[in-house]
């Protein structure tokens, strides 16, 4: 499809990364806006008006994206999701991610945004997760990933379309998140800015897997995301003499611009740091356990869930479901064991953190 549009100066992957710049800047618009975060939809002190933007955006998601397959725009048979089922790594790698979720008070989209409004906690868990992924894809840490997915059965990824048929799986995803949606009392503004973060997703999916298809010059068939994306941008930031900026750079960029207009804008720009070293040492340990559970269970809570589930995998469903796991046990944890963030005398109860 890409060679008919007549680009002479620009490759797919070129141009991929200006598509995915311009999907980042509005995805970095919407979740300012409506502070787009599924650790919010879980445990957040609006976790009702929260999961009811989340499960809009999902909603709308996973209707377009196989609205797509229908009618044989794009399709999911040759992509990662369908292919091996490493069924402890995945649950694994999600308990992990869940776990450092909150801990870090924050998935890794809604860090991206806060980091680009002056959150220096998330710009420090940022920079952490995205070394520690990139340690456990392609470094030091390669050996426990891989040691990982040999424990237990690994298994054909199971679309649930070629099992039940695409009515069945639409219809109980449609009956779970419209409830969701039904029951959150949520704004109309924010719905709607969920279900536009939704059709975000849907547009990745259509860009990269039928607009920007080349069959001389392939590109990688990917939505919104940000686990690899965020491996990419650093290794191009310390190497961009040696490798090309493409589609994750593109996506991580426009994230920080669109959701910096957006605060800059509304007035919620400033600076927020740590108030503490323990404080400091939470935040590490959360940004490197989503580091290496990202990884291991194929994505975060935006690459792995919002754009992932619409294949009708089973292993983004999986995914998710651990790391919605992950987080409500670690909530549970830290809840019921206090800690002081800042340096005051031992025995003093730590005031409540502002939600993220």
């Amino acid at each position: 499809m890409f060679e008919e549009f007549g680009f002479e100066t620009l490759t797919a992957a070129q141009a991929s990364l200006y598509f995915a710049l311009g999907l980042g800047l509005l995805f970095g618009v919407f979740s300012e806006q409506v502070k787009f975060c599924f650790r919010r939809a879980l445990i957040g002190a609006d976790r009702a008006q929260a999961a009811g933007v989340w499960a809009t955006a999902l909603l709308v998601a996973v209707l377009g994206t196989q609205y797509l397959v229908a009618t044989e725009i794009i399709g999911f048979e040759d992509h990662r999701l369908m292919g091996d089922f490493p069924v402890v790594q995945i649950v694994l790698g999600g308990l992990a991610f869940g776990a450092g979720m909150v801990l870090t008070r924050g998935c890794v989209g809604r860090l991206t945004v806060l980091g680009a409004t002056g959150n220096l906690r998330a710009v420090t868990a940022l920079l952490i997760f995205a070394v520690v992924a990139h340690a456990t894809l392609k470094g030091v840490l390669s050996p426990l990933r891989t040691a990982a997915g040999g424990i237990g059965p690994t298994l054909d990824a199971v679309s649930l379309s070629d099992s039940f048929g695409n009515i069945l799986p639409l219809a109980i995803i449609a009956a779970i998140t419209g409830a969701i949606i039904w029951r959150s009392g949520s704004s109309i503004p924010s719905l709607l800015g969920g279900g536009a973060i939704g059709g975000l997703v849907i547009a990745g999916w259509v860009g990269t897997g039928f607009i920007l298809y080349d069959d001389f010059d392939p590109i990688a068939f990917e939505s919104l995301a940000f686990t690899s994306p965020w491996t990419d941008s650093i290794f191009w930031t310390l190497a961009s003499t040696s490798v090309s900026a493409k589609f994750g750079v593109g996506l991580v960029g426009g994230v920080i611009a669109g959701a910096f207009l957006s605060a800059a804008a509304s007035g919620r720009l400033s600076w927020q740091s740590f108030e503490g070293p323990a404080h400091f040492g939470r935040f590490a340990a959360g940004a490197s356990l989503m580091g290496f559970g990202g990884v291991l269970a194929g994505g975060c809570t935006i690459g792995a869930g919002l754009s992932g589930i619409p294949s009708l995998s089973i292993v983004p469903i999986t995914a998710l479901v651990a790391i919605g796991l992950g987080a409500v046990i670690t909530h549970r944890l830290v809840d019921a064991t206090p800690s002081t963030y800042g340096s005051d005398a031992q025995g003093t109860i730590p005031h409540q953190q502002p939600a993220e």
